[in-house]
């Protein structure tokens, strides 16, 4: 990797390619990229790093340029055409970054759920104690230019993680997701035992999760959470409304009292993780403690706000297991409050397969509201609408639209949860105008 190369970033408003624009860049890099012109959460950072940032065109691709393109776009897209005419570097997100990694000490996270906190977890934990560069899926990207470790949120979709060959992986669950690529949970599993040979070091595994039991590695496998077969176990949970306490144990000997601000039984999980690769990595247990202390979360999962007498909460969960995650942490948080969930469906494919599990999801809320169906660049039509999952959902649930969110100012003193991994930030930008209209005609 030569300094003189710029690096050309097709698709730069993407979560892991902005992540690794960043990283480029400040490693000392020249890098620059394109996009579409939609405004995009993941941009903020590439703007604030003064990273050139063009719309597409085919005029961008120029002789000096190494193009990094992202698996959203085909071969046919006209830069990447452009590029290759020109007999420039092409390289897909994921290659590149498979031989980039191998300069650090590398720890992959993956799973179904929870790839996102845990990777922001660990990454938030373990940089003040080791020098870190990390890769995380919500557009969070750090590069320190003589990093011992490098960790990186490694995607099961369309099996890409499996470029990857890390010393360590951090494996959360493994459940049905992506049904527009994967067939069936055994096929998600196979994708999964792929990866697991593919570890150098060891693999610290959920061994609460009835998948990952069946997994077979040419390392160890580390099993964390609270059952009393795994290696690192919780117990002596304490949730409050200020975070969790908790006891690990490893191999039935005591560890360590641990204490996080988040909320939710996944988050101590996390936690444990990331205890248990700090631990194998001999990292320091009681600066590993002080650090989880003060974890704050990553962008768009269980993001806070107050606007007048309503919390309101932003989150990507957009799978049946996230929405059940993101409830309890609520829950737990919020005990004496109604819980609203405000659920935009993310794909047809996806509702399609799971739209039993969502409306069981989605009934453990207090009132429930559902916005039209999300399609994607994958896929944008189906068989199936909105009102197919109210059907499905035990006392119905109403239908928004931007243009009218006034059936959510019914509520008071209550918290209301954006859910999806589409854009349902637009309705909770119309809600939010919503309210600051009715409380300035109160006064």
């Amino acid at each position: 990797m030569k300094k003189e190369t710029i690096y050309h970033f097709v698709g730069i408003k993407g979560s892991g390619m902005s992540a690794l624009a960043l990283i480029l860049h400040d490693k000392g890099f020249k890098v620059q990229g394109s996009d579409i012109e939609k405004y995009f959460f993941t941009q903020k950072n590439i703007e604030e790093a003064k990273i050139p940032m063009l719309n597409f065109n085919k005029e961008n691709i120029h002789q000096g340029l190494t193009v990094i393109a992202g698996n959203a776009f085909p071969d046919t897209h006209e830069e990447i055409v452009a590029a290759n005419e020109l007999g420039l570097t092409v390289i897909r997100y994921h290659d590149f970054l498979a031989q980039f990694i191998g300069q650090f000490i590398s720890v992959a996270v993956t799973g179904s759920h929870g790839k996102t906190s845990t990777t922001g977890l660990l990454a938030h934990v373990l940089s003040p104690l080791k020098s870190t560069s990390y890769l995380i899926g919500d557009g969070t990207g750090h590069g320190v230019p003589d990093a011992d470790f490098f960790i990186l949120e490694a995607c099961e979709y369309r099996r890409h993680f499996l470029a990857y060959q890390p010393d360590y992986a951090i494996m959360t669950n493994i459940d049905f997701d992506h049904p527009d690529y994967y067939s069936s949970l055994s096929d998600v599993f196979d994708a999964f035992q792929s990866m697991a040979v593919q570890v150098k070091k060891a693999i610290v595994a959920c061994g609460d999760d009835e998948q990952l039991q069946k997994l077979q590695a040419n390392v160890p496998i580390l099993y964390y959470g609270f059952e009393d077969h795994n290696d690192f176990q919780a117990k002596n949970m304490t949730r409050s409304t200020t975070g969790s306490t908790f006891d690990v144990y490893v191999r039935d000997e005591f560890y360590g009292h641990f204490e996080i601000p988040t909320f939710g039984k996944h988050n101590i999980l996390n936690a444990l993780s990331v205890i248990a690769i700090c631990q194998y990595e001999n990292i320091d247990k009681e600066g590993v403690m002080e650090n989880l202390k003060t974890f704050k979360g990553v962008k768009r999962r269980f993001s806070e706000k107050q606007m007048l007498d309503m919390v309101i909460i932003d989150d990507y969960a957009h799978h049946p297991s996230e929405i059940r995650a993101t409830i309890d942490a609520a829950r737990q948080k919020y005990p004496n409050k109604e819980i609203i969930a405000i659920f935009q469906p993310h794909t047809f494919t996806r509702t399609v397969a799971l739209l039993s599990d969502f409306a069981e999801s989605l009934n453990l809320a207090d009132s429930i509201y559902l916005c039209d169906i999300f399609g994607s660049v994958r896929e944008n039509q189906g068989d199936i609408t909105i009102q197919d999952l109210v059907n499905k959902i035990d006392n119905g649930a109403t239908i928004l639209s931007e243009e009218n969110m006034s059936p959510l100012l019914d509520h008071h003193d209550a918290v209301a949860i954006f859910m999806g991994a589409g854009d349902v930030q637009k309705f909770e930008l119309a809600y939010e105008t919503l309210l600051s209209h009715s409380s300035l005609t109160k006064e």
